[in-house]
């Protein structure tokens, strides 16, 4: 199925990663949220979405669970948690809750790294237009993005809005890569394996080494 599909490499990383700058105060994050979702992320400028993903007093309460899910309100936002809902749906809506989140998690260190564009929109759709060139193989394979199980999307949308909250403890160690067990690419082997989750194993840039 199309969710278990790989995500490709970029051909080319020249640029180094930007250092996270947390949020502390309340006031301040609530703003630099409201500044994300209204002004589509490119204009929060060189921060990108350190303020965003911001540690919360309630990332220790989210549970991993459908359960979790199931007990949270009905999620809405715009356009950027829409393109995070729909990339979650089509990626790894077969996964483990966590294993979600983990996905989402992918994409929002690829924003904050200068290696990759700047929106979670511009993230998704990178390559798209090129048939199996893009970052997601469902934005370029071809065949109609249809929202087939409203459920499960309804469980993804909630994910969404929990990461674009802040509310979601790291997972991946900063991963910006991910590929399914079932598959070894080439590129995995030069890079540094920080997590398996579910059917996904996820990688950060830097040479694999004994101890990894």
């Amino acid at each position: 199925m199309r969710y278990t599909k790989i995500l490709s490499i970029c051909a080319a990383l020249a640029l180094p990663f930007l250092t996270p700058v947390a949020v502390s105060a309340n006031s301040q994050q609530a703003q630099a949220l409201a500044d994300i979702e209204s002004k589509g992320l490119q204009a929060v400028g060189s921060k990108r979405l350190e303020a965003m993903i911001a540690a919360t007093d309630a990332a220790n309460n989210v549970e991993f669970t459908r359960r979790w899910l199931a007990q949270q309100p009905k999620a809405s936002g715009g356009d950027q948690w829409k393109c995070l809902s729909e990339a979650l749906y089509f990626e790894a809506r077969g996964e483990t809750v966590e294993g979600q989140f983990a996905v989402a998690e992918v994409i929002v260190n690829r924003v904050k790294s200068a290696r990759f564009p700047g929106s979670l929109c511009n993230v998704i759709n990178q390559g798209t237009g090129k048939k199996y060139q893009c970052q997601f193989t469902y934005t370029c394979d071809g065949n109609a993005e249809v929202i087939a199980e409203p459920r499960a999307y309804d469980e993804v949308s909630k994910i969404a809005r929990a990461v674009l909250d802040g509310k979601v403890p790291a997972l991946t160690d900063g991963a910006t890569y991910y590929h399914t067990t079932a598959v070894s690419p080439r590129w995995s082997r030069v890079f540094t394996r920080t997590a398996k989750i579910g059917v996904h194993l996820f990688y950060r840039d830097g040479v694999q080494t004994a101890s990894n």
